[in-house]
């Protein structure tokens, strides 16, 4: 039987996928809502170019944010409806995360633990607040907005002075902002915009996670011991984060054996983190239980010690089916429950989804044994 800390280790492995997850879908509907606007901002553009006659002596900086002042405002009108979606998002999840350590530990721990240390919750809140004042990569989630919504319109006005200068009509100007259709508007000067906007997303979502772990561990902090800090492990894995990967710090952040830093910790140390972190119990002895009228089982289920190290390869086969089905989904893990496929075949060296086309074509045997032609 697993231990606790194991159990916990698993489970918090889990959330953070499926989180990693969440949070990459909140970041494709704030790009959605960014291209909406962006439509309207370019055809604002190519309007007001097309109402004025401008000589190249009468091309002021003044003259120029005069000419924008319509896209400006559509421009703040696309960050405030982007940045909106993503607050309601972080307040719906804030008071999920309140409540997802809580069901946790209450499911994990023993009764006897639970009944000598009653878990203490966070509020939503308290919580919330936490996340909106609190900075993550030296800002705080207004000031983000605020700066991309400055650096969106220097790049517009950038490119309408170059295009200008270089005889461009109204609408070429347009496709430089926006991008071209046939290009899917990737190759637009927005694009880096909606990259900028992508990673603040996913981080600012990582940053509410963390001062969850972080608020809730301060507030039972008499059930655990350390954390131990928990690196996706793959050729995309920043190096400060496979420094620290199974490293173990204080629940205040201070190292245990070993002098490198937590800085800001998982998940916001840097933009797109996917590093996260677990708990480890404080054991029977240093809760004050007797563990020699206890048995071999009961002791070992809480005897503090830090899991065997793991990786995600491993991880994913030690999980229940209906677990493994939410990961690869349905199709793939029928290839590997029955068609004898190995959970690594399904990702490429980047650690990405293969397509099921590709896998397919990797292996015909497994998809008719799994009953696919």
């Amino acid at each position: 039987m697993k231990s606790v800390n194991e159990r916990l280790r698993d489970e918090l492995i889990a959330h953070s996928l499926f989180s990693g997850r969440y949070s990459t879908g909140v970041a494709r509907r704030m790009i959605k809502v960014l291209n909406e606007f962006d439509s309207e901002l370019t055809a604002s553009l190519i309007a007001a170019l097309d109402d004025v006659t401008i000589d190249v002596n009468s091309f002021t900086v003044r003259r120029l944010e005069s000419l924008l002042s319509s896209v400006k405002a559509i421009n703040k009108r696309a960050i405030d409806s982007a940045f909106t979606l993503l607050t309601d998002e972080m307040r719906e999840h804030a008071l999920y995360e309140t409540g997802y350590y809580s069901s946790l530990l209450d499911a994990l721990l023993p009764d006897a633990v639970l009944r000598q240390y009653p878990l203490m919750g966070i509020t939503e809140e308290m919580l919330f607040s936490s996340v909106m004042s609190r900075p993550f990569q030296g800002k705080i989630l207004s000031e983000w907005a605020t700066g991309l919504e400055s650096d969106r319109m220097t790049r517009i006005n950038n490119a309408v002075r170059n295009g200008f200068l270089n005889g461009d009509s109204s609408v070429e100007i347009g496709c430089k902002i926006r991008g071209h259709a046939s290009q899917g508007y990737k190759d637009g000067v927005l694009q880096l915009s909606r990259a900028n906007a992508t990673a603040i997303a996913k981080t600012a979502i990582n940053h509410l996670q963390a001062i969850a772990r972080e608020q809730f561990a301060e507030t039972n902090k008499e059930i655990f011991d350390c954390k131990q800090w928990l690196s996706t492990l793959d050729n995309k894995t920043s190096h400060v984060c496979i420094v620290r990967d199974r490293l173990k710090y204080t629940l205040e952040g201070k190292p245990i054996g070993h002098k490198i830093p937590y800085l800001q910790g998982p998940g916001k140390i840097h933009f797109n983190c996917r590093s996260t972190e677990t708990f480890i119990t404080k054991s029977w002895r240093e809760l004050g239980f007797d563990v020699n009228e206890m048995d071999a089982g009961t002791r070992a289920s809480m005897d503090g010690q830090v899991p065997a190290e793991t990786n995600f390869l491993d991880w994913v086969q030690r999980q229940p089916e209906w677990r493994q089905r939410q990961v690869f989904g349905e199709t793939r893990f029928r290839l590997m429950k029955e068609g004898g496929m190995h959970p690594s075949e399904f990702y490429t060296d980047k650690g990405e989804f293969i397509s099921l086309e590709q896998l397919k074509k990797l292996d015909e045997r497994a998809f008719k044994d799994a009953g696919y032609s």
